[in-house]
């Protein structure tokens, strides 16, 4: 599986823990499609935003440090040193 590449096929969960991240990776990246977002995010519910909201941030508060917070998900370049 490479990057750029991401098709629903070559999602699969369960065989190790490569092809986990990799099918992570490729399923975060078909979920964020706008054409995907545009539709679902309207029907969601006020709980499931933010239940995601609350997933995510727990996620990335217990695996990131402050600086690498900034720099890759608030792409503020100004935490580089």
């Amino acid at each position: 599986m490479g990057e750029e590449q991401g098709g629903a096929h070559e999602i699969c969960f369960g065989l190790n823990r490569t092809t986990d991240e990799e099918s992570l990776a490729a399923f975060l990246r078909l979920f964020n499609r706008k054409e995907l977002t545009s539709v679902l995010i309207p029907r969601m519910t006020d709980d499931e935003i933010m239940r995601i909201v609350d997933l995510l941030t727990d996620i990335m508060h217990n695996h990131l440090q402050e600086k690498e917070y900034h720099e890759l998900f608030l792409g503020d370049k100004r935490h580089s040193a």
